[in-house]
């Protein structure tokens, strides 16, 4: 789905007009009183003549509510998610300053002092993932550290976005995800440990997916929004078995709107958040009415509409474009980070100290995949809690199905697998149906096992603990907003010194050179060094909180202590429980495609029947 996704070449994808089951209500204008006759009668055809109906107009909301079509939802969101999306609302608002920094504001409100003539300020954000720093790394042939800090620059630096534009607008923060995705691993491996010792029961139906459940083994990921929308559009019944964990994009935007807004008084929608992510499939999931304010604000707040967590999402190749609209040459941006002087501090210091650490925050190695590790921070979790032991891999049919599992003393403790890709995708969902038998009240008894066949092989899957599901084969950095090995040259052209600038160029575009240019996006993802960037000046506070990342009950570097901790002081900072904060629904949606239309009269006589008439 998302991996042949594009903007340029949406032909081989169903029209809206074709599959959609949208109602689209058109009501004749009404007329002036001047020209109006109420003794006059007239036909359909020509009110239609004289009045042609507008354009219909579907809205991403929309697409997701009807389980008719998939792509045809992506399509209309990249019209929607765009760098364009980004310069308009960059013209539109001047800068907020933040209320900390400004000498008459308090504490629990904020002053804007730039709204005035212009409309109101808003205060821009952006969280950038590191399969897209991956990605534009290996174009301009600089480390994924370097592309990190040339992103930085062009949303933050005086080189960049707040050179240009009405209001010389640009974004206060430029976040990691690496850090938030921090919190997410230790989640998930909490929510594994937690779901498996309770040995969680099959919910209620219509609570399938709900917030308040627990999934069933074995427990799915559900970071990849085009896996989540396929399975519940699709395969309603493997949702009892997804995390109800948020990913990191998601969390992000919840974090940083949930305490601006709890602590500072600054409404969600005076924050524009963008995400930088790998696949347009995270368009999708930013539109989820599930990730709004009306999910973490409390009953008693007085919220107005629901405000997304993520404003807007663009891709490594629409961020470029974001550049080249404002004639901006991004390989000649400064490849260090930008000033500490020109750092602004996030207002609560514990949460400074969190999303904007001294270190940098290494990615997986290779054995975790390129699509943030969960499944192996759970295995190196349960491998930490029992010593000695050790873990095993053992590659599947192909290179995207893997088994692994953590066993000592011939004693296996937890078997876990990585299914990549919608090809395995959908072994995976067939494995996991329930086989129903046709015999005449089976329905009321529920599934009839039979040996071997659907049964065995459910059977099978209880045996994984947790199954790590990406619909991109090869993981996130093969995700269909990444970089293409087709667009390469024409991306370095837009540079001037571009004959001498880069180097390994690729010439030919078959499908081999892609193979050749995703390991090179891989190895740039894999080989992100650590250690301190040298022009980052932090507080002792700041130090301290580093400090105790490297302490206590750490697993491949990550503190399980010091993240527990975060969470609580984000939680009691903003009043929320952290159930609201870190973890998410999901629902089926019931198609309509294919079934028969209610006639007229019918539609009539339920509305008659529904408000006491009749025939």
């Amino acid at each position: 789905m998302s991996a042949i996704l594009s903007a340029d070449d949406l032909n081989d994808f169903i029209s809206p007009g074709v599959a959609c089951i949208k109602p689209i209500e058109t009501l004749p204008a009404q007329a002036s009183e001047d020209n109006s006759n109420p003794y006059e009668v007239t036909t359909e055809d020509k009110v239609a003549a004289s009045q042609p109906p507008p354009p219909a107009s579907i809205s991403l909301t929309d697409c997701l509510a009807c389980s008719g079509c998939v792509t045809s939802a992506e399509a209309v969101l990249v019209s929607l998610q765009s760098h364009n999306e980004v310069l308009t609302t960059l013209d539109a608002h001047p800068p907020l300053h933040p209320p900390w920094m400004t000498h008459n504001a308090t504490s629990n409100g904020y002053t804007n002092g730039t709204s005035g003539e212009h409309g109101e300020g808003k205060l821009f954000v952006a969280s950038v993932s590191p399969q897209s720093r991956a990605s534009i790394a290996a174009v301009f042939a600089v480390s994924e550290r370097e592309a990190g800090n040339m992103i930085s620059q062009l949303l933050s630096g005086h080189q960049g976005l707040s050179s240009g534009g009405v209001h010389g607008s640009g974004f206060t923060w430029v976040l990691d995800t690496n850090v938030v995705r921090e919190a997410c691993l230790v989640a998930a491996a909490d929510e594994v440990g937690t779901a498996l010792a309770s040995g969680s029961k099959a919910p209620t139906a219509g609570s399938e997916g709900a917030l308040d459940t627990s999934p069933q083994r074995p427990i799915l990921t559900s970071a990849c929004p085009g896996w989540i929308c396929y399975a519940e559009k699709t395969h309603p019944y493997v949702l009892p078995h997804v995390s109800r964990l948020k990913s990191p994009q998601a969390l992000t935007g919840t974090l940083i709107k949930s305490v601006l807004h709890r602590r500072f008084n600054i409404h969600p929608s005076q924050i524009f958040h963008v995400a930088i992510m790998p696949c347009f499939d995270k368009k999708l999931e930013a539109s989820r009415s599930e990730l709004t304010s009306h999910a973490w604000l409390p009953e008693d707040d007085p919220s107005q509409d629901a405000v997304r967590d993520v404003d807007c999402v663009i891709t490594a190749r629409e961020l470029l474009h974001l550049a080249a609209a404002r004639n901006i040459s991004f390989s000649d941006l400064p490849r260090t980070p930008l000033p500490s002087s020109q750092r602004v501090p996030f207002p609560d210091p514990k949460l400074d100290a969190f999303l904007f650490p001294s270190h940098s925050v290494d990615n997986h190695s290779p054995v975790a995949g390129s699509s943030g590790g969960y499944l192996y921070h759970i295995l190196r979790t349960y491998q930490a809690q029992h010593p000695g032991s050790e873990i095993s891999v053992s590659r599947g049919r192909n290179a995207d199905v893997v088994e692994y599992s953590v066993a000592r003393d011939s004693e296996t403790i937890i078997k876990a697998a990585r299914f990549y890709g919608f090809r395995n995708i959908q072994n995976l969902v067939r494995r996991l149906k329930p086989k129903l038998s046709r015999m005449p009240g089976a329905a009321a008894r529920g599934a009839v096992r039979r040996p071997g066949g659907a049964a065995a092989n459910q059977e099978a899957m209880k045996e994984y603990a947790y199954v790590e599901v990406m619909a991109c084969p090869g993981g996130c950095t093969n995700g269909g907003g990444q970089i293409k090995v087709s667009e390469v040259d024409e991306i370095r052209g837009w540079a001037e010194d571009q004959s001498e600038g880069t180097t390994g160029e690729v010439k030919t575009t078959g499908a081999k050179d892609q193979k050749v240019w995703l390991a090179r996006v891989d190895e740039a993802y894999f080989s992100a060094d650590s250690g301190s960037d040298g022009d980052v000046d932090m507080d002792d506070t700041e130090d301290t909180a580093v400090e105790k990342t490297r302490n206590g009950d750490a697993v491949d570097g990550i503190s399980r202590d010091y993240i527990r901790d975060v969470v609580e002081h984000w939680a009691g900072i903003t009043g929320v429980e952290k159930t609201k904060l870190l973890y998410t629904s999901y629902r089926a949606v019931e198609s309509d495609v294919g079934k028969k239309k209610q006639s007229d009269v019918e539609r009539v006589a339920g509305l008659a029947s529904s408000i006491g008439g009749g025939w």
